[in-house]
């Protein structure tokens, strides 16, 4: 009788390492936020640094936003400072209390996924955990999905929270 051969198990194409730094990209959902506190478990569970961003509209003369409309770019830039600090107060509160190191991101740009990766990069973040979409309704279809594009584009591994 003829013994069979040992099982060979396939090598590994990549190796698999935990992440030491999270970008946790929010735009103040609810959605988002629970994709940030999913982060900051995660953060904490491999003992990773958190980079918390936003990603700020920028001010455009002819828009259909009201306040847009009455504001002075002076005006519009500081209602998104101020917008962008209630969204990530709480984050940076959250991480902290959890013992992980926390920084935050405030970026005025056109399209949002692409400061997205452009901070994943620059931060050298080796994992971005993010909402499966922010927007919805008519201004998702308009736009697209930000999570999707990220997907697309992004040489960064993304873990997408639903």
């Amino acid at each position: 009788m003829k013994t069979p051969a040992p099982r060979r198990t396939p090598k590994q194409s990549r190796k698999v390492t935990t992440p030491a730094c999270i970008l946790l990209p929010t735009d103040g959902t609810k959605l988002s936020e629970k994709a940030v506190r999913h982060g900051i478990a995660l953060a904490k569970r491999f003992g990773a640094k958190v980079i918390v961003l936003t990603v700020l509209p920028m001010f455009h003369m002819f828009t259909t936003d009201t306040q847009m409309l009455t504001d002075t770019p002076g005006q519009f830039d500081e209602r998104m400072r101020k917008q962008a600090a209630k969204i990530l107060r709480p984050i940076v509160l959250a991480a902290k209390a959890a013992g992980l190191a926390c920084a935050t991101v405030q970026l005025g740009h056109e399209h949002p996924y692409q400061a997205i990766i452009d901070t994943a990069a620059a931060q050298r973040c080796d994992l971005i955990v993010m909402a499966s979409h922010g927007r919805g309704g008519a201004a998702a279809i308009i736009l697209g999905s930000e999570t999707l594009k990220v997907l697309t584009h992004s040489k960064v591994p993304v873990l997408v929270y639903r």
